[in-house]
């Protein structure tokens, strides 16, 4: 018998098997195939950014991608973690845990929007399906346009 068909979850536990437990510690929260994507395009039209760094110094949260001159904050969202209205899908095992936590990201997700914007930051927000072409070119636009804003105005 394997070590995971021994194994049961504990009351309350986030994990139902040893093998799930594995498989979600494994999930990487940055540095995400489209995370790497979209940055090497983004850089490759000459701009550079912060990677996963906190846009304000005093919010324990950290954007995929920050410009600090222009105020705009990228996020690639996961479409499982984020509840993507096109691909999220329920899980079967332990569900009532993790619907819960993507509800709660997403509501985390929605007040770091406000907080950000209240503070005079753009926030730019992007799933992980959507073409890393289409995201690298919006943000780099973006960017260009706000720093652009900045210089005609003097400040």
């Amino acid at each position: 018998m394997s070590p995971e068909a021994e194994w049961e979850a504990p009351e309350g536990s986030w994990a139902s098997s040893a093998a799930r437990r594995r498989n979600m510690q494994a999930i990487r929260s940055r540095d995400t195939k489209p995370e790497i994507l979209i940055r090497r395009l983004v850089h490759a039209a000459g701009l550079r950014y912060r990677v996963a760094a906190r846009p304000l110094p005093d919010l324990r949260r950290t954007a995929d991608m920050v410009f600090r001159s222009a105020k705009v904050a990228v996020f690639i969202d996961g479409c499982y973690w984020h509840g993507c209205p096109e691909h999220y899908v329920p899980p079967k095992t332990n569900s009532g845990y993790w619907s819960e936590k993507v509800v709660r990201n997403v509501k985390r997700d929605r007040d770091t929007d406000e907080r950000l914007r209240e503070a005079g930051w753009l926030v730019l927000r992007f799933w992980e399906h959507e073409p890393s072409g289409a995201c690298a070119d919006k943000i780099a636009l973006t960017v260009l346009a706000r720093r652009q804003g900045d210089a005609t105005r003097g400040d």
